[in-house]
């Protein structure tokens, strides 16, 4: 099984409502909309910014 970390999130009921609503329309679960838009975040931070490098990552430069 993939080692994964739980993240409790808190949100307005106005997010979630909307939040929701995305989600189904793009296929995912609530979960999965918040992991996509998370790896979108990374991704664009990567690309301006370099590689992230994290304690216990062995990968990168």
């Amino acid at each position: 099984m993939e080692n994964r970390k739980n993240i409790g999130l808190r949100v307005l009921p106005e997010v979630h409502r909307k939040l929701q609503y995305i989600a189904r329309y793009e296929g995912r679960t609530i979960n999965g909309q918040v992991g996509h838009l998370i790896q979108t975040c990374i991704r664009q931070f990567e690309r301006e910014h370099g590689p992230i490098q994290v304690e216990g990552d062995h990968a990168g430069p």
